[in-house]
């Protein structure tokens, strides 16, 4: 399985039967079209932050959410609710940040309504970041790479 794949399923586990079912409900779908669009707003959300991460005007403030992150102890346990001061912090803010540009590019390649997307990728936030904070917290010492995958294995 490829990390990014790795990474998907990690966020899935955190978005939960129901979670995944009221993201089905927005878009309209059954629970593997749904699953279908997370796949695929995971995808474009990491890139947004990958992105973000080597733009001199962002780099600095996801190198500090990333730092945040691989610096939380305990991990999260489920998903916490997004702004919540547990795990939420400037990784939170981040990701709030990209969530729409996500959303934009998942629409544009699926072509689903860009409103209707954007709500769903809001809704696969909180799961994003409590995956992040879970992987961050096992894989100590590392930037946005390890993180998310394809940098070295620890």
């Amino acid at each position: 399985m490829s990390d990014e794949s790795s990474f998907q399923q990690d966020v899935l586990a955190e978005l939960g039967d129901d979670r995944l079912q009221e993201i089905a409900g927005l878009l309209g779908t059954d629970p593997a079209g749904a699953r279908d669009v997370v796949g695929s707003s995971v995808s474009a959300l990491t890139g947004e932050l990958r992105r973000a991460a080597a733009e001199p005007a962002s780099a600095d403030e996801v190198r500090q959410a990333v730092d945040e992150v691989t610096t939380f102890e305990p991990p999260l346990q489920g998903v916490a609710k997004f702004g919540a001061p547990v795990g939420g912090g400037l990784m939170g803010e981040v990701l709030a940040k990209l969530a729409k540009p996500a959303a934009n590019a998942v629409a544009k390649r699926t072509g689903l309504p860009p409103a209707t997307v954007n709500r769903a990728v809001e809704t696969l936030v909180p799961a994003v970041l409590a995956a992040l904070t879970k992987r961050a917290t096992t894989r100590k010492g590392g930037g946005l790479a390890d993180v998310l995958g394809g940098g070295p294995k620890r």
